[in-house]
């Protein structure tokens, strides 16, 4: 069992950054996929950014050039640095563990809300 755990998010306006950090527990955090994913009310959640155990990235469009995913896996953490915020950035934002093999386990996080608004 991985345990997640998010912080960071809060209130903050148009413009403003956040930073995201998300712990995820066990001895092979270096091999997990980890994910930022979002939700809105009344909408589906949806992935914002990725990064492999390579380092890869991945991002969706609408925050490209915006945030930034990064890891440190002597700590176990993974961080959503989040620049130029937009009040379409509000939403409940989930942290994904995607454990190697067959089959992966996904494991998430209890959520923390960003709201961005004037």
């Amino acid at each position: 069992q991985v345990q997640v755990v998010e912080s960071g998010g809060g209130l903050v306006q148009p413009g403003g950054s956040l930073r995201l950090s998300c712990t995820a527990s066990g001895n092979n955090f270096n091999t997990y996929l980890m994910g930022w994913y979002r939700q809105a009310p009344g909408k589906q959640r949806d992935l914002v950014a990725r990064i492999f155990r390579s380092g890869v990235t991945n991002y969706a469009d609408s925050v490209k050039g915006r945030f930034t995913i990064s890891r440190d896996n002597a700590k176990n953490t993974v961080f959503l640095q989040m620049n130029s915020l937009k009040p379409e950035d509000t939403a409940v934002y989930y942290c994904n563990a995607r454990t190697v093999g067959v089959p992966s386990i996904d494991y998430w996080g209890q959520g923390t809300q960003v709201t961005v608004s004037s």
